[in-house]
């Protein structure tokens, strides 16, 4: 009995050294590996999930070897790569600000193949650990099912924050934090149970935002650093359906205005100065010091005749919190005289040194705009710039900052077309936005198969604790509270 245990211990030392032993004899080619999703050559947060990929070349077997300094491990596969989500962090973790790289052997007719080796950089900077979207069909016409979801990218987990499908399949949006902090937030509600859902910690209420006079209800917010004040814009939206032009859909505005909403005492402040009849005001962003709103702006138009002639501003006003007061000049930072172009989602880093905005040939809505750009803005410099590294060929859009200012999500149609996924860049501290890599995800095919497209992607600092049900709860009342204004 013994012997034989000896004997399957050999067996199985033998075994593993066989398997574990590195490859020796093997050419070299001067081409990488065909994979999807396309890693290669860039920063990765070091806390970041594995980089699951489906090999897309032929051969009768893979191996995958990934290397940091003096450290390693492999994996056999055959197609699909899935790797240990312990070792890939253990080896991440261990050589920050070093390279990772990931190489990938071919075996076909007895002889291997080593391919070009995918190198990457392994940030010294974490990456925020959760991310929020909302999933939707990707046309805007027609949906029936959507939903704000969170998603744990140090790992794989997703979870719903609230999924329409318990408030009767109306439309939600504008999600937002304060700070990338899941403990404050808001988010909208359309239609039936209409009304905007505040929660901070477990406090959950709705307020009705659209108070007497104004266009409509609050949207695309954003909180003021100090937490007590959300800018809104507040939009009388169109959007229309283009049978033979490049970009499917335009979506327009006949008004808007921006309005600010205390939240300490339930009321709303209409200034004069940003609610021009002879202008649209609109996509509302705070400097990091609460000193200062930015926000588009454009001459009113007759619309949507005129829709290819409007072309946004991006401007900045300064703002007194002790006060509650406007300055009274209206600043203008980048003009559309001068771009011969259109600002949209204005975004500033934390450190408030870059501002990241969408440029695009006209209008408000960048998202179906093939031509759409990302550019970065120096706030000290005055010069703004092509993210040329960070753009493709179709529509790159909504972006947002991790709470450390180093990483940057944003909604990408570069895969197909079609549909909006995720992509995450490193944005260093000289302002430069390096090639972005795909959201991972466990199953290599998972793009393949989802038929939704992602929309809003925001940093968060941690996970949402309050449950789907008790959004539900507070949705389901008849009307939110009225605000004073």
């Amino acid at each position: 009995m013994k012997q034989s245990k000896l004997f399957f211990l050999l067996f199985a030392c033998l075994l593993l050294t066989a398997c574990n032993r590195e490859i020796e004899l093997y050419s070299e080619s001067a081409e990488h590996a065909r994979i999807f999703p396309a890693y290669e050559s860039t920063y990765i947060p070091h806390n970041i999930a594995p980089f699951n990929f489906r090999i897309k070349e032929v051969a009768d077997e893979f191996r995958v070897r990934l290397v940091a300094g003096k450290d390693s491990f492999e994996i056999g596969t055959s197609k699909d790569l899935n790797i240990p989500q312990r070792k890939w962090k253990k080896l991440l973790g261990a050589h920050k600000n070093e390279q990772l790289f990931i190489k990938i052997f071919a075996k076909e007719q007895g002889n291997w193949k080593k391919f070009k080796d995918l190198c990457f950089t392994i940030a010294e900077e974490s990456i925020d650990p959760y991310i929020a979207y909302r999933l939707i069909e990707p046309g805007y016409s027609a949906w029936n099912k959507m939903g704000l979801y969170q998603r744990c990218i140090e790992n794989f987990d997703e979870s719903p924050i609230m999924l329409n499908t318990l408030t009767d399949a109306n439309c939600m949006n504008c999600h937002s934090f304060h700070k990338n902090s899941p403990d404050k937030m808001l988010f909208h509600m359309r239609g039936k149970h209409g009304g905007t859902i505040f929660a901070t910690n477990d406090e959950v209420k709705k307020i009705n935002t659209k108070a007497p006079g104004m266009v409509g209800a609050g949207v695309y917010p954003r909180w003021h650093p100090d937490g007590r004040y959300v800018a809104f814009s507040t939009n009388a939206t169109r959007q229309g359906f283009l049978a033979s032009h490049t970009n499917k859909i335009e979506v327009y505005d006949l008004e808007s205005d921006i309005v600010l909403y205390d939240t300490e005492k339930n009321r709303m402040l209409s200034p004069a100065i940003l609610n021009s009849k002879d202008s649209y005001e609109t996509f509302p962003e705070w400097s990091p010091d609460g000193r200062y709103l930015y926000f588009c702006t454009a001459p009113a138009l007759k619309m949507p005749e005129n829709y290819q002639s409007l072309k946004y501003s991006l401007v900045r006003i300064a703002f007194d919190s002790a006060t509650e007061t406007f300055a009274n000049q209206v600043d203008t930072l980048l003009s559309a005289h001068e771009t011969g172009k259109s600002v949209s989602l204005p975004r500033l880093s934390p450190d408030g040194n870059y501002l990241i905005f969408c440029l695009f040939d006209y209008g408000t809505f960048p998202i179906w705009h093939r031509e759409n750009d990302l550019y970065s803005w120096d706030i000290k410099s005055k010069e703004f710039s092509n993210m040329t590294d960070v753009n493709s060929n179709e529509t790159d859009s909504y972006h947002s900052f991790s709470s450390n200012g180093r990483w940057l999500i944003f909604s990408s149609r570069r895969i197909d077309g079609n549909y909006t996924r995720l992509f995450i860049s490193y944005f260093d501290k000289n302002g430069k936005g390096h090639k972005p890599f795909l959201l991972p995800q466990k199953d290599p095919d998972y793009y393949d198969f989802l038929m939704k497209s992602y929309n809003i992607p925001e940093f968060m600092t941690g996970k949402v604790k309050n449950a789907p049900e008790k959004f539900t709860e507070v949705a389901l009342k008849e009307a939110g509270e009225a605000v004073f204004y």
